[in-house]
């Protein structure tokens, strides 16, 4: 009986040293997983906190419109409420085109490259003028300087009288989104020079002192404070031009509009029809218009701002409020 005894006691402690190893195992695997959990969720939080930063910093960029502390400098015969608008054609034709634009936005770039024949021809003939707005959206919603420096170099270029050849350079000539290349003013430089005349001292001096950027920050100021959705924003004399999606304009039908608007025969019957239809339509104040993809650039999508998703080949972008 002594040894059944004792054989069953050593199977009883062997049975608790088994059990008390589990149950630390057991223990110590809680202690894993809770450890763990820790550790994800702290990383968790400091991914979120830096998500938060990162928007606050973008948000902010677009809201100030990335122009530095300093004098408002209107550029040289700088036009409109405010001075905010940079004009080419004739003063006394008939339409105006209102453009709301930024020098790194691909959908702008898709608009110039399809509308700017018809324009030009139709500031030759006397018959359009253009105010252009020049906003830094892009800078607010990607990162960078670009948008803001190629806007100073324009008005810099209006200063030398070479606005008109030089913003189509620049879309001409427009880096991918994401590239940030017109944040360098050796890039803009380079480009000044393949337009007879502008590449002076003057021009220089303009360029790398960022004589007008506070303006350009007034300037998308006032493009937020229009409540834009996005560029870029065109209306004709007051009517945003693409916001009729049943009957999207074209050039061609910018120009029958235009010329119907001055009374010449070059619009015939077609330009008849659709002064007929813009007349029926009204005109909604610039206020409210938005911008809105061209009806002739198929692909190309209006660029928003953070909160509105820019739908640009990167997401680019303005603020919330303005639109990139």
């Amino acid at each position: 009986m002594s040894e059944k005894n004792d054989g069953a006691n050593r199977d009883a402690t062997k049975r608790s040293a088994r059990e008390r190893l589990q149950a630390e195992r057991d223990r110590q695997k809680a202690r894993d997983r809770r450890r763990r959990t820790l550790v994800v969720s702290a990383a968790v939080v400091g991914v979120l906190g830096l998500a938060a930063v990162i928007g606050v910093i973008a948000a902010n960029t677009g809201k100030e419109g990335g122009g530095k502390a300093g004098p408002v400098v209107a550029p040289s015969g700088a036009s409109g409420k405010d001075a905010l608008a940079i004009q080419t054609g004739k003063g006394e034709a008939k339409s105006t085109l209102t453009v709301w634009e930024d020098f790194r936005c691909p959908a702008c770039k898709a608009f110039e490259d399809n509308y700017r024949d018809t324009v030009h021809e139709l500031e030759a003939k006397g018959l359009l003028k253009v105010d252009y707005h020049v906003v830094t959206l892009i800078d607010g919603n990607m990162g960078g300087s670009g948008s803001l420096k190629a806007a100073n170099a324009a008005a810099c270029a209006q200063d030398a009288g070479k606005f008109a050849a030089y913003h189509d350079l620049l879309f001409q000539n427009q880096p991918p989104e994401t590239d940030d290349a017109y944040g360098q003013n050796a890039k803009l430089l380079e480009l000044a020079a393949q337009v007879d005349g502008l590449d002076t001292p003057a021009f220089r001096k303009c360029v790398e002192d960022g004589t007008h950027n506070t303006w350009v920050g007034t300037v998308h100021d006032a493009f937020r404070a229009g409540n834009f959705k996005g560029t870029p924003t065109v209306l004709l004399d007051g009517k945003n031009i693409f916001s009729d999606q049943a009957d999207q304009l074209t050039p061609q039908k910018l120009k029958e509009r235009v010329e119907a608007a001055a009374g010449t025969s070059g619009g015939g019957a077609g330009a008849s029809k659709e002064a007929g239809k813009a007349a029926g339509k009204g005109s909604p104040s610039a206020g409210t218009a938005s911008g809105a993809t061209p009806g002739a650039t198929p692909g190309a999508k209006a660029t928003r701002g953070p909160g509105t998703a820019s739908k640009t080949p990167a997401n680019s972008g303005s603020d919330g409020s303005a639109g990139n």
